[in-house]
């Protein structure tokens, strides 16, 4: 931070003539405009020291939710929010490799964050006002847009979430979803049973078991267990109803105002790199041959915008390149081409009907 500091006796003003009084407030006027139109550099913050410090980017994950977060028998991890991690860890390491990945249940995960275990929580997280405004935690930038919704087994004739009156629905705790499905009941008076786990796997399994007559959580989430946990996946029907808005992205600690700025931009760089047909194919083409100023910009062949975030002016170029643009990151873990099957819908950009807009980079 710069400090600023004025050797002026604040006493001689009052001794001085009052004739004088109107220069004296007219030369401090425009120093403090002078000072205040200065270029100021981001300086980094202790989160970036610590990481810079370690080489790598600790990151909060889920326990195992496929196309958002889940290791394989050789402890590979991939998904959504591990790309947004590596990402992270390409614009400011310069490696998207460099990253040490926390499995962590709902409960645990805005513990480990306080308490600086991790240094951002990237884990199918509902953006809320009260996650906002009593945890101690800032939300980063929307990595996917949400809505919580149930699965039934198709034998069971249900079409509508309407029709499970008096049912037991499997949900797991500490979760939006929890609450959530309470509303949902008592606004259509519906009776609905909750049955609580603290573990995502436990409440698969008992799903499975047939303890639940339904299991309830984001409609991504409901995806992923289906095609991933069931023997025969067409035996399990997502309802079209989504009784929620859940914007899922990370979160990282109040307090370090330059980690939350690094975190929520590489977000929308991503973003805006998607928009302006930048992507992990054609970037090193687009360094070379590319006269746009806009795409320039992105991918730092003109002005810097990295130092205002105390990077380099490589930082999403990097990103990008090692990872790709968001469409790249969508597609590959949660798309039309995976087990998920998921279309864009509201996750599509802002210019083709969905709701991803970037803030602009410049």
């Amino acid at each position: 931070m710069m400090k600023i500091y004025l050797t002026y006796p604040i006493s001689k003003f009052f001794d001085a003539p009052k004739s004088s009084h109107g220069n004296l407030i007219c030369a401090l006027t425009m120093f403090l405009v002078l000072v205040l139109s200065m270029p100021n550099d981001a300086l980094a913050g202790k989160t970036l020291d610590a990481i810079k410090q370690r080489d790598q980017v600790v990151c909060g994950v889920n326990t195992g939710l496929a196309g958002f977060g889940a290791a394989d028998s050789q402890g590979k991890w991939t998904g959504l929010d591990i790309d947004i991690c590596k990402a992270i860890a390409s614009a400011v390491l310069g490696n998207a490799e460099k990253v040490k990945f926390i499995p962590l249940s709902a409960p645990q995960r805005f513990t480990a964050l306080q308490s600086g275990e991790i240094d951002i929580l990237s884990r199918n997280t509902t953006f809320s006002l009260t996650r906002d405004a009593s945890l101690g935690l800032h939300q980063t930038a929307v990595t996917f847009y949400d809505g919580q919704g149930f699965m039934v087994p198709v034998k069971s004739n249900i079409k509508s979430a309407k029709q499970l009156k008096g049912a037991s629905v499997c949900v797991q705790s500490g979760t939006t979803t929890e609450k959530n499905l309470t509303d949902f009941s008592k606004a259509n008076k519906l009776d609905i049973k909750p049955i609580v786990f603290e573990k995502l796997e436990a409440a698969n399994a008992a799903y499975f078991l047939g303890r639940c007559k339904a299991y309830t959580t984001d409609a991504s989430g409901l995806a992923s267990i289906r095609s991933k946990e069931a023997k025969e996946p067409k035996e399990h029907l997502i309802l079209p109803d989504l009784i929620s808005k859940e914007p899922l992205g990370p979160m990282v600690r109040r307090g370090d105002d330059e980690w939350l700025a690094i975190s929520k931009w590489v977000i929308y760089g991503l973003i805006e790199a998607e928009e302006y047909q930048i992507n992990s194919k054609n970037i090193e083409n687009l360094k070379s041959q590319s006269t746009d100023p806009v795409v320039m910009r992105l991918i730092g062949k003109s002005e810097d915008m990295g130092k205002l975030l105390g990077l380099d002016r490589e930082w999403l170029s990097r990103a990008v390149s090692q990872v790709g643009n968001y469409a790249e990151i969508f597609d590959r873990n949660v798309g039309e081409k995976t087990p998920l099957n998921l279309k864009r819908g509201l996750n599509a950009l802002w210019s083709q009907g969905g709701l991803q807009y970037a803030m602009p980079i410049r």
